[in-house]
């Protein structure tokens, strides 16, 4: 159990409750629950702790709108965070054909919609976009590659799962025990 000031949120809840807004109100995330979810980035595992990752935080209307000329999921997110890694500065798997970029940014990521999650900020993980154009739209470094886009907000009125939402495969069927 985690204690939040007066209330106490239960990982299992987070975990389970948790799902991709696709819907905002224009309420903006406050200052102190953003360093929150950006601070649950910053503390993710990397592979050796090269910490290779770098979120970009896009608010205003001007970088919105790079958003929206990329992809049509940002869905009226007043927030948007861009998850990059430093391509120059991964680990090499042994053998050298994978190495953790994408995986640590993917953990970072993870840690914080969670984290959002966890201090009542809905999201949306997305991927329907061309990582590259938008990358020369914001002026990113040659050696940063975007992973995803993260939505950050309030949920509309109205808003709420899928309706499939709730089914899962039984563990059996995705899990193998040797």
């Amino acid at each position: 159990m985690i204690e939040k000031g007066a209330y106490i949120m239960e990982f299992k809840e987070v975990v389970k409750n948790r799902y991709s807004c696709k819907k905002y109100s224009d309420r903006q995330v406050e200052e102190e629950k953003l360093n929150a979810i950006l601070n649950a980035g910053r503390l993710a595992p990397t592979a050796k702790n090269l910490q290779e990752q770098h979120i970009y935080v896009l608010r205003s209307a001007e970088a919105l709108a790079k958003v929206d000329a990329v992809t049509p999921c940002r869905y009226g997110a007043p927030t948007v965070l861009v998850v990059a890694f430093d391509s120059k500065n991964v680990y090499t798997y042994p053998g050298g054909k994978r190495d953790s970029g994408v995986e640590d940014a993917t953990i970072v990521a993870t840690h914080m919609i969670l984290a959002a999650a966890d201090e009542g900020v809905d999201s949306c993980w997305v991927n329907k976009l061309d990582p590259e154009q938008l990358a020369v739209s914001l002026g990113l470094p040659e050696n940063e590659e975007i992973l995803m886009v993260m939505d950050l907000g309030y949920a509309a009125e109205g808003a709420g799962p899928l309706p499939n939402h709730d089914r899962r495969k039984a563990l059996e069927e995705t899990v193998t025990r040797l």
